[in-house]
């Protein structure tokens, strides 16, 4: 068939997006009510500890009982089961999966130019495009009720958001596809968000540390001098060596099967790296107890490091809820997903299967890269944030998805925006209940918690 006979037109693909109000009104998004068949938020939580390394699964448990916020981050597997009963208009893109208000920060791209974008994609695949900005939307009123502000604040901030992801899409929508492609936020508009005298001198020493924040900074921190060579610092449980002098050699092997999946003048460049140690390394709040190591390779003396993470990747929490998407491997899953829907990526993003079957991708541990914090901030400049976030986002899903289908079904008014933000509301209600539940199973001994 000649694919020019079945091309759709930008009226055709806009006259599908406008259809697809039949199918989820856009009034529609702003509904949030449990289910009678919601699944118990523990045992979601116990049925993931399942396939974790066991001594770490406390300290999950503990890192997300710190705040309804933190919880809010690890519980993404609870919304994805919740979003999947919520309407959605059939229109696909490559979502993130997990799109809070803290998944987007600053990063180095191969030019080192310092750049804005979403920073996580352990949950990324094809799904519906509402998923992320509803996740989103309630991440912004969790903050904002983190900060004690009201809820007339809060439901203003998730408007903000939702509306400059909007009006956004609709300005993709009517580019081409290059300018779509090469569209990119820099540090030079991350600062301007921030009016405030101390938020903005806290948002350019975030600036500042970022540009710190390098495999040489890494190195430094994270590894010492043994003998006549480096050694990464244990530091556990959070830092240590569970690999033996018999098994490193299995380990470094595995180097050589990620080299594989890289680019070749980037396998090259990798080439020029003598892999020195092993250890692993906990990280995040979602992912803790996921199986990740550090790994540390000299270059051309003991002041060339370079720092790679090694990160297992399970299947996405969206998956069983998406019939028929079930990527072969996860690891490949995530470095596509991520190089998709970033500006640029890190240039040593790979991936692997283990001996023993588990899925991982690599990349640099720190390469420039910055998270901000909310917690922090007065009601305009996170308001302001949030904005940067949709429009962030609604790049992405232009960059992946249908974004004339998209534009037409969000149309020029305010009705998908008005919704959001009242969703937003009303899942942080369940945000703030499933913390609760949290706490409690903690108290009464059902999950066992550290600090």
């Amino acid at each position: 068939m000649d694919p020019r006979t079945t091309r759709r037109t930008a009226g055709e693909r806009a006259e599908s997006g406008r259809a697809a109000r039949k199918l989820a009104p856009r009034a529609a998004h702003a509904e949030w009510a449990p289910p009678a068949s919601r699944a118990d938020p523990i045992a979601v939580l116990a049925a993931q500890a399942s396939t974790r390394v066991p001594e770490l699964v406390p300290i999950r448990h503990g890192r997300m009982a710190e705040s309804v916020f933190a919880c809010y981050r690890g519980a993404a597997a609870m919304m994805a089961a919740d979003l999947a009963s919520t309407p959605n208009s059939g229109i696909s893109v490559q979502a993130c999966g997990d799109a809070h208000l803290l998944n987007f920060g600053l990063y180095a791209s191969p030019e080192r130019a310092l750049l804005f974008d979403v920073n996580d994609f352990d949950e990324t695949l094809t799904g519906p495009w509402e998923w992320d900005v509803k996740r989103l939307a309630a991440s912004v009123v969790v903050a904002a009720r983190s900060n004690e502000w009201d809820d007339a604040e809060a439901q203003s901030a998730a408007l903000a958001m939702a509306t400059a992801y909007r009006t956004a899409m609709r300005d993709f929508a009517a580019q081409g596809n290059l300018a779509v492609w090469y569209a990119k936020a820099s540090a030079e508009e991350f600062l301007p968000l921030f009016t405030e005298k101390s938020q903005r001198k806290r948002a350019e020493r975030l600036v500042r540390s970022a540009h710190r924040r390098d495999n040489l900074h890494a190195f430094e921190k994270l590894t010492e001098q043994v003998g006549d060579t480096r050694r990464i610092v244990d530091d556990p449980p959070l830092v240590e060596h569970v690999h033996d002098e018999e098994t490193l050699p299995e380990a470094f092997e595995l180097l050589r099967t990620y080299r594989s999946t890289l680019q070749e003048d980037r396998r090259q460049l990798l080439d020029q790296f003598e892999p020195i140690d092993v250890a692993r390394k906990v990280v995040g709040v979602g992912s803790v107890g996921t199986r990740c190591s550090i790994v540390l390779l000299l270059g051309r003396d003991s002041g060339d490091p370079l720092l790679l993470q090694v990160k297992e990747a399970e299947a996405s929490v969206l998956e069983r809820h998406l019939p028929g998407r079930h990527p072969r491997h996860h690891g490949k899953r995530v470095v596509t997903g991520q190089r998709l829907m970033q500006t640029a990526s890190d240039i040593f993003l790979g991936w692997l299967t283990a001996s023993d079957g588990h899925h991982y991708y690599w990349r640099q541990l720190r390469d420039m890269k910055g998270s901000v914090d909310t917690s922090r901030m007065k009601p305009a400049d996170l308001t302001r944030y949030a904005e940067l976030c949709g429009w962030t986002l609604a790049r992405a899903h232009a960059r992946t998805g249908d974004r004339i289908a998209i534009a037409a079904y969000l149309g020029s008014g305010d009705v998908f925006d008005q919704a959001i933000a009242k969703f937003g509301l009303a899942y942080a209600d369940q945000a703030e209940r499933d913390y609760r539940s949290l706490r409690e199973a903690i108290d009464q001994g059902r999950l066992s918690a550290t600090s």
